[in-house]
């Protein structure tokens, strides 16, 4: 069936393009890397080199030039998710999202060990948003609306919504935003913590940056070690919890560590 009468908001909703760029160590230079197009399907290149889609995230991370990600959206909208006129089109929807699920991009991102920041404006929608989820900080315009609109199109989120959400928010908020689909604004969002900070649009980059360069500038064995205790850590008991904190520590203390 055709879902889209039940979102109206969506009917002018642009796709829209995202920037993957790198902060590097040299004075916390950013290089533009490569056009995401879709947030559904993710083609990145290297060094004029394309690469699969985990390949990219690997190669990215192995690079000890590059300390820090930015994910930046160009035109009116950070991302939209996919495009509305795909929905239905597949022939089915096990078909439709077999291919996400085989690549796991949004699962490697968990596991990514560099900082990663979204930068967030206007529409913030479905994949885009469960995208943002997987980064570390979420800086966010005041003009930025965020939301999961899958249930209301007929589909289940499948890319980390469904997880990421609750544990970002609590399983009352991210059922009210999941279930109903309705998209909060950005002052809403920086209440209920999906995203840390909230600034005018017309800061919004120059602030994207500064948080890059001051992360870029950080002791990167440290930086890298400190994110893996925290995110790891919070699938852990205390104890476990405190357990890998030692454990990382002593690493980054021996010869060679940092």
């Amino acid at each position: 069936g055709d879902y889209r009468p039940l979102l109206p908001f969506l009917a002018d909703v642009p796709v829209g393009t995202l920037f993957l760029e790198l902060c590097t160590p040299r004075a916390g230079e950013i290089d533009v890397l490569a056009e995401l197009p879709r947030a559904t399907r993710i083609g990145v290149g290297v060094v004029n080199q394309k690469l699969d889609d985990v390949e990219a995230v690997d190669v990215i991370e192995a690079d000890d030039d590059v300390r820090v990600v930015l994910l930046e959206g160009a035109g009116p909208s950070f991302c939209s998710g996919a495009d509305l006129n795909d929905f239905g089109t597949a022939s089915s929807i096990v078909e439709s999202r077999r291919g996400r699920h085989e690549l796991d991009v949004w699962g490697r991102m968990s596991t990514f060990e560099k900082p990663m920041i979204a930068s967030l404006h206007g529409y913030t929608l479905g994949a885009g948003l469960e995208m943002s989820l997987m980064c570390d900080f979420r800086v966010a315009a005041d003009d930025a609306l965020l939301g999961l609109p899958e249930v209301g199109l007929g589909y289940l989120p499948s890319a980390g919504g469904s997880q990421t959400m609750p544990r970002l928010i609590g399983k009352g908020r991210a059922l009210e935003m999941i279930l109903t689909g309705d998209p909060i604004p950005a002052s809403r969002a920086l209440d209920f913590g999906i995203v840390q900070r909230v600034v005018p649009l017309s800061e919004l980059a120059s602030e994207s940056l500064v948080l890059a360069q001051r992360l870029a500038a950080m002791p990167p064995r440290a930086l890298q070690l400190t994110k893996h205790a925290v995110v790891q850590g919070l699938d852990l008991t205390l104890a476990q919890g405190l357990q890998l904190e030692s454990i990382l520590g002593a690493r980054l203390r021996a010869p060679g560590g940092g």
